[in-house]
């Protein structure tokens, strides 16, 4: 195996340039790589962008326009670990706009239907407290929230 890890394959119906560029411009640490496009007698048309090498956060990826098959689903999704708030709420604004949809819990779909998790640092160590009651009211607090919000969630934690 290569020593530099996985690429993810992204698979779009026709898309794959314009969200290649839509996630390059969404994440810091990220770049647009090579293009290939479709040959003659393909199933695409000759000339048509087949993938987009892309880096997004530093993370490697490849999307393909590889026709309607195959569509995503929250089976999968990315997790975003943001610093704060205001990372919280740039994530969640720039995924969500132009068609995508606010989901439940800090999850969302992008207008491409990717799934992505907006999570703030700590989350997990306030819902999986030791003390169960604080556990249990970050918990409920989470799950009645769309984006997350950082201080609403200590809040319920300390049980104020």
């Amino acid at each position: 195996m290569a020593a530099d890890g996985f690429t993810t394959c992204l698979w779009f119906e026709d898309q794959a340039e314009e969200a290649a560029h839509f996630y390059v411009s969404v994440f810091k640490n990220s770049s647009i790589g090579s293009l290939a496009r479709y040959g003659e007698g393909a199933f695409q048309p000759a000339g048509s962008v087949m993938t987009v090498e892309f880096t997004a956060n530093g993370q490697k990826f490849v999307a393909l326009n590889g026709g309607p098959q195959f569509s995503f689903s929250e089976a999968i999704s990315f997790q975003i670990s943001c610093a704060d708030q205001a990372e919280v709420d740039h994530y969640w604004a720039k995924l969500t706009e132009n068609g995508g949809e606010p989901g439940p819990c800090g999850w969302l779909k992008d207008k491409y239907g990717l799934s992505w998790q907006v999570v703030p640092e700590g989350l997990t160590e306030l819902i999986t407290d030791p003390d169960p009651q604080k556990a249990a009211r970050a918990t409920k607090a989470m799950m009645s929230m769309g984006k997350l919000d950082i201080a609403a969630l200590h809040t319920a934690h300390a049980g104020e």
